[in-house]
């Protein structure tokens, strides 16, 4: 019976938090310019997928496939270089010995006290001055840098008992080989949590790409739907309910494929 009773909590709760969506999807697919329909009529009788067709492809005006495919080259470009990045940075604060290193890493993580807002001023001014503006540059090369993923892939790698260094070392390989080869494929936890925060943050942040781009044309997608409310002149709520769809089946599929590494890629990373 109390396994029962938990199941059937989990199973109301999942309901609870699935229905906005299930909603959503519903008034996605009633008819272009129809009001909010209410619950007796929430399920449509002819559903609209035309909607889809409608906001994606026959909108000169506002290129929503333009905004998904940038949102899409952007995200994945930033998590591939995060990961890249951090690892070789957590490579040399958990497995390298030189003058300084803890100090360093201090130093490097007290930057997660600062919010992002508070350093996007500097990091404007310096992708200006470099003429990155409404460029991918200025989209991808200022979020390859993350002092968290750099903190959990430390303490991942700081797991990984040191004599496979000493016994690849034995046999002639290098850092790099032992950072490739040894450290990296017993991570693949930590690397999927890393991978899967930096993605969900990439792919619905506002700020910076508002900040940074001023052409519709490589506006992403969460910048350009903030100018697709006001591009009919009116609410169009059927619409707007399509365009929200879009944006969060990526995260859904995402999560879907990630979820079973978040809590063992943080536990790995809470052991030293």
């Amino acid at each position: 019976m109390k396994k029962l009773a938990s199941y059937t909590a989990m199973i109301v709760l999942a309901l609870f938090l699935m229905a906005p969506f299930v909603w959503m999807v519903l008034v996605s697919l009633q008819p272009s310019k129809a009001p909010i329909p209410t619950l007796d009529k929430l399920v449509p009788a002819q559903p609209a997928w035309s909607n889809y067709k409608l906001v994606l492809f026959d909108q000169p005006n506002l290129p929503v496939l333009r905004f998904f495919t940038n949102s899409l080259i952007v995200t994945f470009s930033v998590v591939l270089g995060q990961l890249f990045v951090s690892s070789l940075a957590a490579y040399g604060f958990a497995r390298m010995r030189f003058a300084g290193r803890d100090l360093i890493f201090y130093v490097f993580l007290g930057s997660l006290m600062f919010s992002g807002p508070v350093t996007q001023l500097p990091v404007y001014l310096l992708v200006r001055s470099l003429g990155w503006l409404d460029t991918y540059a200025a989209l991808i090369v200022p979020g390859i840098s993350s002092a968290f993923s750099v903190f959990l892939l430390r303490q991942a790698f700081m797991s990984i008992p040191h004599e496979l260094d000493e016994a690849a070392r034995i046999d002639g390989a290098g850092e790099f080989r032992i950072y490739g080869r040894v450290v990296m494929p017993l991570s693949g936890a930590a690397l999927a949590t890393c991978g899967a925060f930096s993605f969900f943050a990439v792919w619905t942040d506002f700020f910076w790409p508002l900040l940074s781009t001023s052409s519709s044309s490589m506006r992403t997608l969460e910048v350009g739907l903030s100018v697709f409310k006001t591009s009919y002149g009116s609410t169009n709520w059927p619409l707007e309910m399509t365009a929200t769809v879009l944006v969060m089946i990526p995260l859904l599929v995402a999560f879907v494929f990630s979820q079973r590494y978040f809590t063992k890629g943080i536990m790995i990373g809470s052991i030293k």
